[in-house]
């Protein structure tokens, strides 16, 4: 069954149980895509696949139910077992922001990967793979992954929406690993597009970068542990603030925890007035973009810093009714099988007035970090690792270092950022992980930024 052909048995199926429970929402989904990895040059995986599939959720007295399938015939049984579900566990008040019942049929596809033949896309890794090995004998393995998918969805309400919404994603990761004796290196460049499979390609100049990267890093001294004022640039910018602020400000983490809750006060200062933070699906052609959630919420975009000062945050219909504020469309679900909850979208920095080598300026010793390898949060704490790395001495770029990791509080670096670049970029090579959900494409954007007081790891002072 073709989940365009079901329209009439869900608006049957709206009909018949819409007074049964306070809220109900029927989400149906067809995905198709390309999955490919090369290790070491070696094909492991080379596979087209399509999956089809839905979700129910019902609401009742503040209890959700949820039931997920891959059958469409087993709609109604399956919406069935949700309404009973939440009327087991609903002891409360269904509390839901209003939104206004939309019908709409949108797609979002300027390029179907389906069009391109799986053997292009292999022969573009397995170049990229070659690339690689080809710049040092000291890169001893090498890893590439292509992935794309087309997602259409059917989302249903029990309030009236109807929507018809399709999307397409390609990504691909290429990564280098050099060692020499006992050191071993890594680089590695990762790009993603909502536009079309046209970005994926003339990309051999980013992968040369990467396994260079590796090889230069074994030969590159440990950064002294100690802390400095840093210059990171706009992609480690960008991951700091997903990261760091991005997940505080999603609202399904405040409302069930009052200490968090009062920490993220709205009108709360965290940084300078030249300090403002965004989130939005609403921007588009980001990998974060759409025009719904997978509530049926149009896309906005919410200003989360003005100013220095905290004025908004993420929300799902749940959450913002419970904190009596405006909803933002930001519940997203990864697939059918996870009910949505509140993601991020893109989330950026808002380009400053600082021309980028004036941030670099009176800095008698400082670390210029650039990319990211990797990074974790920890609530408000944070730890990042760099890519790449230099020094800074006396207000200029001197030696490159290695192993240079930035960690702190959010609150206390956000407060601590002295000047804003004039630059901009985006970064679309990111995939969130919340809640079992791993890999929601998502979009980052920022400026250059200088950081006082930053704690950057390395080798200890002796």
């Amino acid at each position: 069954m073709n989940i365009w052909q079901v329209k009439d048995q869900i608006l049957n199926l709206v009909g018949k149980y819409k007074s049964q429970v306070d809220f109900f929402a029927i989400r149906l989904e067809r995905s198709q895509g390309a999955d490919i990895f090369l290790r070491s040059g070696k094909i492991e995986t080379l596979s087209t696949g399509i999956s089809i599939g839905g979700q129910v959720r019902a609401c009742h007295r503040g209890g959700w139910g949820f039931a997920s399938f891959n059958n469409l015939t087993n709609l109604e049984s399956k919406l069935q077992e949700a309404i009973a579900a939440a009327k087991w566990v609903g002891n409360e008040q269904t509390i839901l922001a209003e939104v206004e019942p939309v019908q709409a049929q949108v797609s979002l596809i300027q390029d179907n990967p389906q069009n391109i033949e799986l053997l292009a896309k292999k022969n573009l890794c397995s170049h990229y793979a070659e690339i690689l090995r080809s710049v040092s004998d000291q890169v001893v393995s090498t890893a590439v992954r292509y992935g794309d998918c087309t997602q259409q969805v059917v989302i249903a309400t029990s309030e009236g929406t109807m929507i018809e919404q399709e999307w397409a994603d390609w990504e691909m990761r290429c990564s280098a690993t050099a060692r020499s004796g006992d050191l071993v290196q890594t680089g590695r460049e990762t790009v993603g597009s909502r536009r079309g499979y046209s970005d994926l390609l003339n990309l051999d100049q980013q992968v040369v970068g990467a396994a260079q990267r590796a090889v230069t890093a074994l030969n590159l001294p440990t950064v002294q542990g100690n802390t400095y004022t840093v210059v990171i640039d706009p992609i480690l910018a960008g991951l700091f603030v997903h990261e760091a602020f991005g997940h505080l400000s999603e609202a399904d983490m405040l409302y069930e925890n009052p200490d968090m809750l009062e920490t993220m006060s709205l009108g709360r200062r965290f940084g300078s007035e030249d300090l403002q933070i965004f989130d939005g699906a609403a921007p588009a052609e980001h990998r974060g973009s759409y025009l719904y959630d997978d509530e049926g919420v149009p896309a906005t975009t919410t200003q989360l810093i003005k100013d220095g000062v905290l004025v908004g945050r993420l929300h799902s219909r749940e959450t913002a009714g419970k904190l009596g504020e405006k909803v933002t469309g930001n519940a997203r679900c990864l697939d059918y099988h996870y009910p949505p909850i509140v993601r991020m979208t893109n989330t950026w920095i808002e380009r400053g007035q600082t021309p980028v080598a004036d941030l670099f300026t009176d800095i008698p010793l400082g670390v210029y970090a650039k990319n990211w390898q990797g990074g974790m949060t920890n609530g408000e704490m944070f730890t990042f690792t760099a890519g790449e790395a230099w020094m800074i001495r006396n207000g200029k770029i001197a030696e490159p270092v290695k192993d240079v990791t930035l960690s702190g509080n959010v609150f206390e670096t956000l407060a601590d950022i002295e000047a804003i670049g004039n630059d901009f970029l985006w970064d679309e090579s990111g995939g969130c992980g919340k809640g079992g959900q791993s890999g929601l494409a998502v979009g980052c954007g920022s400026p250059s930024l200088r950081i006082k007081n930053a704690i950057v790891g390395g080798e200890d002072l002796a």
